[in-house]
Protein backbone atom coordinates (compact mmCIF):
# COMPACT_ATOMS: atom_id res chain seq x y z
CA UNK A 1 0.00 0.00 0.00
CA UNK A 2 1.39 2.73 -1.10
CA UNK A 3 1.81 5.92 1.89
CA UNK A 4 0.61 9.21 1.00
CA UNK A 5 0.73 12.46 2.49
CA UNK A 6 -1.42 15.63 1.20
CA UNK A 7 0.07 18.80 -0.40
CA UNK A 8 -0.47 20.57 2.51
CA UNK A 9 1.41 18.68 5.16
CA UNK A 10 4.30 18.73 3.21
CA UNK A 11 5.86 22.09 3.77
CA UNK A 12 6.27 20.66 7.85
CA UNK A 13 7.43 17.15 6.33
CA UNK A 14 11.61 16.42 6.72
CA UNK A 15 10.87 14.34 3.35
CA UNK A 16 10.74 17.29 1.08
CA UNK A 17 12.81 20.60 0.60
CA UNK A 18 11.44 23.57 -1.18
CA UNK A 19 13.33 24.69 -4.15
CA UNK A 20 14.38 27.93 -3.23
CA UNK A 21 17.20 26.03 -0.59
CA UNK A 22 18.66 24.99 -4.04
CA UNK A 23 21.20 27.52 -5.15
CA UNK A 24 22.10 27.88 -8.98
CA UNK A 25 18.55 27.45 -10.23
CA UNK A 26 15.68 29.47 -11.79
CA UNK A 27 12.06 28.47 -11.09
CA UNK A 28 9.45 28.63 -13.20
CA UNK A 29 6.72 26.32 -12.30
CA UNK A 30 4.67 26.62 -15.69
CA UNK A 31 1.17 24.64 -14.01
CA UNK A 32 1.41 27.38 -11.75
CA UNK A 33 0.53 29.48 -14.81
CA UNK A 34 -1.41 29.54 -18.05
CA UNK A 35 1.67 28.67 -19.78
CA UNK A 36 1.01 24.85 -20.17
CA UNK A 37 -1.21 22.39 -22.50
CA UNK A 38 -4.20 22.93 -20.18
CA UNK A 39 -3.79 26.81 -20.43
CA UNK A 40 -4.98 27.19 -17.44
CA UNK A 41 -3.03 27.39 -13.42
CA UNK A 42 -3.68 23.96 -12.12
CA UNK A 43 -1.49 24.80 -8.91
CA UNK A 44 -2.43 27.66 -7.07
CA UNK A 45 -3.23 27.98 -4.27
CA UNK A 46 -0.66 25.11 -3.53
CA UNK A 47 2.82 26.06 -3.39
CA UNK A 48 4.36 23.50 -5.51
CA UNK A 49 7.73 24.48 -5.58
CA UNK A 50 9.22 21.40 -3.72
CA UNK A 51 11.13 18.08 -4.52
CA UNK A 52 11.54 14.97 -1.90
CA UNK A 53 15.33 15.24 -0.18
CA UNK A 54 16.97 12.29 -2.38
CA UNK A 55 15.76 14.22 -5.68
CA UNK A 56 16.79 17.87 -4.15
CA UNK A 57 20.09 16.26 -3.30
CA UNK A 58 20.58 15.12 -6.97
CA UNK A 59 19.86 18.30 -8.47
CA UNK A 60 22.68 19.83 -6.50
CA UNK A 61 24.90 17.27 -7.86
CA UNK A 62 23.53 18.69 -11.15
CA UNK A 63 24.08 22.45 -10.51
CA UNK A 64 27.55 21.22 -9.40
CA UNK A 65 27.94 19.11 -12.76
CA UNK A 66 26.85 21.98 -15.47
CA UNK A 67 28.87 24.76 -13.47
CA UNK A 68 32.25 22.84 -13.52
CA UNK A 69 31.63 22.32 -17.53
CA UNK A 70 29.79 25.42 -18.70
CA UNK A 71 30.29 28.29 -16.37
CA UNK A 72 27.26 30.78 -16.42
CA UNK A 73 24.79 28.02 -17.33
CA UNK A 74 22.07 27.54 -14.98
CA UNK A 75 19.01 25.29 -15.07
CA UNK A 76 15.50 26.45 -14.88
CA UNK A 77 12.90 23.91 -13.08
CA UNK A 78 9.82 23.90 -14.96
CA UNK A 79 7.86 21.32 -12.65
CA UNK A 80 8.76 19.46 -9.50
CA UNK A 81 6.43 18.07 -7.18
CA UNK A 82 3.29 17.90 -9.13
CA UNK A 83 0.09 16.57 -6.76
CA UNK A 84 -1.93 13.55 -7.66
CA UNK A 85 -5.00 15.72 -7.57
CA UNK A 86 -3.11 17.97 -10.36
CA UNK A 87 -2.08 15.11 -11.88
CA UNK A 88 -6.22 13.46 -12.27
CA UNK A 89 -6.90 17.59 -13.77
CA UNK A 90 -4.34 16.56 -16.32
CA UNK A 91 -5.52 13.05 -17.34
CA UNK A 92 -9.01 14.31 -17.71
CA UNK A 93 -8.16 17.47 -19.83
CA UNK A 94 -6.39 14.82 -22.09
CA UNK A 95 -9.65 12.50 -21.87
CA UNK A 96 -10.50 10.98 -25.56
CA UNK A 97 -7.37 12.38 -26.80
CA UNK A 98 -3.66 10.25 -28.22
CA UNK A 99 -1.85 12.71 -26.14
CA UNK A 100 -2.67 10.16 -22.66
CA UNK A 101 0.29 8.97 -23.90
CA UNK A 102 2.18 11.38 -22.49
CA UNK A 103 1.26 11.62 -19.16
CA UNK A 104 0.87 8.90 -16.59
CA UNK A 105 -1.97 7.70 -15.87
CA UNK A 106 -3.54 8.22 -12.13
CA UNK A 107 -3.97 4.96 -11.54
CA UNK A 108 -0.43 4.16 -11.23
CA UNK A 109 0.60 7.27 -10.25
CA UNK A 110 3.14 9.93 -11.60
CA UNK A 111 6.70 10.04 -10.53
CA UNK A 112 6.36 13.89 -10.18
CA UNK A 113 3.75 13.05 -7.14
CA UNK A 114 6.27 11.42 -5.31
CA UNK A 115 8.85 14.63 -5.49
CA UNK A 116 10.73 12.15 -7.36
CA UNK A 117 10.94 13.54 -11.07
CA UNK A 118 11.48 17.01 -12.83
CA UNK A 119 10.71 19.09 -15.72
CA UNK A 120 13.98 20.84 -16.45
CA UNK A 121 15.44 22.98 -19.02
CA UNK A 122 19.19 24.87 -19.09
CA UNK A 123 19.55 28.88 -19.30
CA UNK A 124 22.58 30.70 -21.27
CA UNK A 125 24.31 33.22 -19.34
CA UNK A 126 22.11 35.78 -20.82
CA UNK A 127 19.18 34.00 -19.12
CA UNK A 128 17.93 32.99 -22.03
CA UNK A 129 16.39 29.45 -22.33
CA UNK A 130 18.85 26.96 -24.65
CA UNK A 131 17.01 26.42 -28.25
CA UNK A 132 15.84 22.20 -27.38
CA UNK A 133 13.85 22.35 -30.35
CA UNK A 134 10.86 22.95 -29.20
CA UNK A 135 9.46 24.21 -26.00
CA UNK A 136 8.22 22.67 -22.72
CA UNK A 137 4.73 20.84 -23.53
CA UNK A 138 5.62 20.31 -26.96
CA UNK A 139 3.57 17.16 -27.33
CA UNK A 140 4.43 16.36 -30.90
CA UNK A 141 7.13 13.82 -31.88
CA UNK A 142 9.42 16.48 -32.03
CA UNK A 143 10.44 16.12 -28.09
CA UNK A 144 10.98 13.02 -28.41
CA UNK A 145 14.74 12.36 -27.63
CA UNK A 146 14.26 8.37 -28.93
CA UNK A 147 13.49 9.89 -32.33
CA UNK A 148 15.86 12.63 -32.46
CA UNK A 149 18.72 11.15 -35.30
CA UNK A 150 15.73 10.74 -37.82
CA UNK A 151 14.42 14.38 -36.81
CA UNK A 152 17.95 15.38 -37.45
CA UNK A 153 17.65 13.50 -41.10
CA UNK A 154 14.63 15.14 -42.20
CA UNK A 155 15.88 18.46 -40.82
CA UNK A 156 13.63 18.90 -38.36
CA UNK A 157 15.78 19.47 -35.55
CA UNK A 158 19.25 21.17 -35.82
CA UNK A 159 22.78 19.69 -34.65
CA UNK A 160 23.00 22.28 -31.82
CA UNK A 161 19.31 21.83 -30.84
CA UNK A 162 20.06 18.11 -30.26
CA UNK A 163 23.86 19.41 -28.49
CA UNK A 164 21.42 21.35 -26.18
CA UNK A 165 19.50 18.55 -25.55
CA UNK A 166 22.54 15.86 -24.73
CA UNK A 167 24.27 18.44 -22.78
CA UNK A 168 20.59 18.64 -20.10
CA UNK A 169 20.73 15.18 -20.49
CA UNK A 170 24.49 14.60 -19.39
CA UNK A 171 24.15 16.67 -16.46
CA UNK A 172 21.07 14.95 -15.28
CA UNK A 173 22.96 11.27 -15.71
CA UNK A 174 25.43 12.35 -13.81
CA UNK A 175 23.25 13.21 -10.89
CA UNK A 176 21.92 9.98 -11.22
CA UNK A 177 18.56 11.27 -13.33
CA UNK A 178 16.70 9.18 -15.53
CA UNK A 179 15.48 10.35 -19.28
CA UNK A 180 13.09 8.85 -21.02
CA UNK A 181 12.02 8.60 -24.84
CA UNK A 182 9.04 10.99 -24.94
CA UNK A 183 9.64 14.44 -23.28
CA UNK A 184 13.58 16.41 -23.83
CA UNK A 185 12.50 18.01 -20.36
CA UNK A 186 11.03 15.13 -18.08
CA UNK A 187 13.47 13.60 -15.55
CA UNK A 188 13.05 10.84 -13.33
CA UNK A 189 15.39 10.37 -9.95
CA UNK A 190 16.14 6.71 -9.85
CA UNK A 191 13.53 4.07 -10.77
CA UNK A 192 10.10 4.56 -11.21
CA UNK A 193 9.15 1.02 -9.94
CA UNK A 194 11.05 1.41 -6.69
CA UNK A 195 9.57 5.27 -6.18
CA UNK A 196 6.14 3.89 -6.31
CA UNK A 197 6.80 1.14 -4.14
CA UNK A 198 8.68 2.84 -1.70
CA UNK A 199 8.11 6.47 -1.48
CA UNK A 200 5.33 8.82 -0.23
CA UNK A 201 2.95 9.74 -2.58
CA UNK A 202 1.41 13.31 -2.23
CA UNK A 203 -2.53 13.73 -2.97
Amino acid sequence: MTRTISSEQVPSSPEYRHLSTISGIGVDLRYATPDNFVGRDLYSPLDCAWLHVDAAAALERAVAWLAQRKPGYSFLVLDALRPHRVQEQLWDALEGTELRMYLADPAKGSIHSFGMALDITILDPSGAELDMGTGFDDLTERSHPALERELLARGELTEAQVANRQLLRDAMAGAGFVGINSEWWHFDCGDRVQVRATYTRVL
